[in-house]
């Protein structure tokens, strides 16, 4: 097990004991390693596959969970998870129980089941990747939190704040695995690892992960008003008439820029990659333990 253990997350040596006589009290032995960083987090998964451990379990939230899998793709062997983040988007969507000990019995228990990943230049991501507003947001968002000390969910208000009142467009050429090409000026560009929900209440949600594609969500020139008339329009149920908003499939995808590089989210980390972005699905890649 591979446990987000660095300062802020609230996870220590007193967790991963209680980690492992839970384990232990379903037959296992679990050997627990908390990780100060993302490189500790890969380290520590590709030690545990070279001594051949009979599954893998990231605990943490989408970020933690993202750094393991990476290691984790194409290798056939388990990987349970343990969502112990904020917003747990992955356990969600693939049915993970969100309660500790029902995710530990999971793990111990559960079936085993074959999803796809989403991949830009060579970075993976479970959940999605974006371009244009979010990434802004996120690097505001760690700037306040580490420079003026400021909590979690505040910076990200002021990030948001701040990112709606500069509100920077991109200039983007969607070149589709298909052929088809799609140039837009945009705030944003949203790829998703499978369909996301993009209407009612459960907008955000996906009700698959083997579908094979990435699902691809434009804004075409809203202004202020008009994102929150898609925001609107999205909660009614409506987004799929508007028509300044494109919803596309493809297996995958290059998105070219007048820029050399630039910044990308991936399951909420942000890095900078030259362009242009080649995001592909790559079906089946990671076998995950689920509810039996």
């Amino acid at each position: 097990m591979i446990i987000n253990g660095s300062a802020g997350s609230g996870h220590d040596e007193q967790q991963a004991h209680y980690l492992r006589d839970k384990f232990g009290a379903h037959g296992f032995e679990a050997r627990v390693t908390l990780a100060a960083s993302g490189a500790d987090m890969t380290a520590a998964a590709r030690d545990a596959l070279a001594h051949g451990m009979t599954a893998v379990v990231a605990g943490g939230g989408d970020g933690t969970i993202n750094a393991v899998a990476s290691v984790m793709v194409d290798t056939g062997v388990p990987f349970g998870v343990l969502p112990l983040g904020t917003l747990n988007h992955f356990a969600k969507d693939i049915g993970i129980p969100l309660a500790l000990d029902e995710a530990i019995a999971t793990v111990a228990g559960g079936a085993r089941r074959q999803v796809d990943v989403g991949e830009v230049n060579g970075q993976i991501f479970l959940n999605n990747s974006s371009l244009g507003l979010y990434p802004d947001i996120v690097r505001d968002r760690e700037k306040q939190q580490s420079r003026l000390g400021r909590g979690k969910w505040l910076a990200a208000l002021w990030a948001t704040i701040g990112a709606l009142r500069r509100y920077p467009f991109l200039s983007v050429r969607l070149c589709m695995g298909d052929g088809d090409e799609h140039a837009r000026h945009t705030p944003f560009v949203f790829i998703g690892n499978n369909d996301y929900t993009m209407q009612g209440l459960n907008i955000g949600a996906r009700a698959r992960l083997d579908s094979g594609k990435l699902s691809v969500y434009v804004a075409q020139r809203p202004g202020r008003l008009g994102l929150l008339r898609l925001a609107w329009s999205a909660l009614r149920g409506r987004l799929a008439q508007e028509r300044d908003f494109d919803v596309l499939s493809a297996d995958s995808l290059a998105i070219e820029t007048r820029h050399q590089r630039i910044r990308v989210a991936t399951d909420g980390e942000v890095t900078v990659m030259a362009t242009p972005l080649r995001y592909r699905i790559r079906p089946a890649a990671l076998t995950v333990i689920v509810p039996s």
